[in-house]
């Protein structure tokens, strides 16, 4: 009875639990073989995330309005053992964007992966702001997502591609002197949830929201003001162009294969700071 008594004991005492750590290991070369789109990619973030796809295995068309800077993005992966081309590229014009289409094509293939990366930011008041001005920034900011669309769709669809766009947490806050910056950043991440809900079976759609990220726009803020900013901000500092790359990246990739629709913000919790 005894014995009988410590087996039903013993049956149902708890039993430790092994504890697996298990770490997502990256392939390097998720993206072989695909062809990659980087608008703005002569600097900060574009760069950056032009780099990163290349490191892993993408095939990289670098462009941006500046063509000096886009190849000189091109030439830094190139130079590391990656493939990348440089194209001139003002994205409020449609005919840059078939001038691009062609090049990709005939250079690199069909696409695979859109960043929409390429921004314009006119600081001032709304009444101080000309319609001209109002236009360019919407343009440049929002209506190129739409000639992105127009330009590689029947590749994307083909190839079940991605479309990341890079808004800004501008999208969720009003900031002073920011007012047709902030409202293409919010235009962005409506239609980007549109362009997801129009072409969800093939196509997945997602917008990354940067907070302060030290790029070249930075370059003629005071070092008070980014005290300012990174005080308000929880890591208390300044986010690396590379930390967008990152969701970026991870956005366009096979991990995030059940990921439309959404925004993926990246500012250090200055957006929780601000709730």
């Amino acid at each position: 009875m005894t014995w009988k008594r410590s087996l039903v004991q013993n049956q149902y005492r708890p039993q430790r639990l092994k504890i697996v750590r298990r770490y997502v290991q990256i392939d390097s070369n998720e993206f072989a073989n695909q062809v990659v789109l980087v608008t703005g990619a002569g600097s900060g973030i574009g760069a950056a995330t032009a780099k990163l796809f290349a490191k892993r295995g993408a095939k990289v068309a670098v462009t941006d309005i500046n063509l000096v800077s886009a190849q000189k993005t091109a030439a830094e992966i190139n130079n590391t053992g990656g493939n990348a081309i440089a194209i001139l590229h003002d994205v409020s014009n449609m005919t840059h964007w078939e001038n691009v289409r062609d090049e990709i094509h005939a250079k690199l293939g069909e696409l695979n992966v859109v960043h929409n990366n390429a921004f314009m930011k006119i600081e001032k008041s709304t009444n101080e702001t000309t319609i001209a001005e109002w236009e360019k920034q919407i343009s440049v900011n929002l209506v190129s997502m739409q000639m992105s669309v127009l330009t590689f769709l029947t590749d994307l669809k083909k190839n079940h591609g991605a479309i990341v766009n890079t808004s800004s947490i501008h999208a969720n806050f009003g900031f002073v002197h920011h007012g047709a910056y902030a409202a293409s950043k919010g235009g962005m991440v409506a239609f980007g949830r549109q362009l997801a809900v129009d072409y969800g079976p093939e196509i997945r759609v997602n917008t990354v929201l940067p907070g302060p990220i030290l790029t070249p726009i930075w370059d003629d803020t005071t070092d008070e003001y980014r005290n300012l900013v990174t005080s308000n901000t929880p890591l208390r500092r300044m986010g690396k162009p590379e930390e967008v790359a990152e969701a970026v990246c991870f956005l366009a990739s096979s991990r995030a294969s059940y990921i439309s629709g959404t925004t993926l913000t990246v500012d250090g919790g200055y957006t929780a700071e601000k709730a």
